[in-house]
């Protein structure tokens, strides 16, 4: 059985030379195994090397895996204070692939995929990396979105209401068992939905470590990468969402910091960084907390839910992988649950 995320190197080859300046011989095409959405690919050639990512082969949910929004998301931060690669060509849906498809240029660095960051030269640097990463999600948030031509790339208000409608919808589409505490974590969202505070700013949607590349020889951000979720929407929705994924056990496919010792480590407690995102926001704290938090681990489990379907379905970017994430579903909501009746 062939399979079904590979590339014909023939047929792309004199395409990317027609669209892309300067791209001339390509050697190889290798697909990286992380990520579940879209598959994505180092392409090597003879100019140099790019990245191509693409949308899934086989049916899929409406307003999922939207690369062109990440492209033109990537494309407009190109010089601001938020490093992003090199953005090279968008196709169209009838492209040589038979779907859509964009190429950038090849970023060198590290990504940590482990929190607890054991390849780091000490606590000082640990602390450097996770300072960083702050710096950068609060540059993020303070983008004149209207300056670099992103001011209708959402809608503005209500994001957590439409947030909620839209993952709720997206979540009973790939159902395929009832899990109660996701019913119950549902509802409980929509009883306890905050007043719009009116906060608008460009949100990634997937903001976490191993979605940032850093610098080779030191803890500096060179790339925010994998902005399929972006949009205009509520700056709290990220850091929330930051602070869920390191809550969640360590042993898990996760990785999170639940049971890691932070302070042994040089990692900031969660306090803490929240504290520092708040200083170079100008903000005094953020209320309602535990609502943003168990936001984050619904919306986490909503994605869950249609990998897992993808992969029942046959068209998952890792099949293996994918079907762990039925799991997931269930360990996430289960969390969220413990985490609203412990604030009741």
């Amino acid at each position: 059985m062939s399979d079904p995320n590979a590339l014909d190197k023939a047929a792309l080859a004199p395409y990317l030379e027609a669209e892309i300046p300067g791209f001339s011989g390509l050697l190889s095409i290798e697909k990286f195994k992380s990520g579940q959405s879209n598959p994505t690919y180092l392409l090597t050639a003879q100019s140099g090397r790019y990245v191509l990512r693409a949308k899934p082969p086989g049916q899929l949910l409406k307003s999922a895996h939207q690369v062109d929004r990440e492209f033109t998301v990537m494309k407009a931060l190109s010089g601001s204070a938020v490093p992003v690669p090199d953005m090279l060509h968008l196709s169209g849906e009838d492209s040589p692939i038979d779907r859509m498809f964009y190429v950038m240029g090849f970023v060198d660095g590290r990504i940590f995929w482990d929190p607890a960051l054991p390849e780091a030269s000490g606590n000082g640097e640990r602390a450097a990396v996770y300072d960083a990463m702050n710096a950068t999600l609060a540059a993020l948030h303070d983008v004149d979105v209207k300056a670099v031509g992103l001011g209708d790339f959402g809608r503005p208000g209500s994001y957590f209401e439409r947030q909620l409608a839209r993952w709720t919808s997206q979540y009973r589409a790939s159902e395929t068992d009832a899990v109660a505490d996701m019913d119950r974590l549902i509802a409980w969202l929509e009883a306890h939905m905050p007043a719009d505070d009116g906060r608008v700013s460009l949100v990634h949607g997937d903001y976490r470590l191993d979605n940032l590349m850093f610098a080779s020889d030191r803890p500096k951000v060179v790339a925010v990468l994998d902005w399929e979720l972006s949009t205009l929407g509520h700056p709290f929705a990220d850091i929330a969402y930051q602070c869920m994924q390191w809550r969640l056990p360590h042993a898990s496919g996760f990785r999170g910091l639940g049971g890691i010792d932070r302070a042994a480590l040089g990692l900031p407690l969660e306090e803490d960084y929240v504290a520092a995102y708040c200083r170079r926001q100008g903000l005094d704290g953020i209320g309602n907390w535990t609502f943003f938090l168990a936001f984050s681990f619904f919306r986490l489990a909503a994605i869950c839910q249609g990998v897992y379907k993808r992969a029942l379905d046959g068209n998952a970017s890792n099949p293996e992988k994918a079907r762990t994430y039925g799991k997931a579903v269930k360990l996430l909501s289960h969390l969220a649950v413990k985490l609203i009746d412990k604030h009741m």
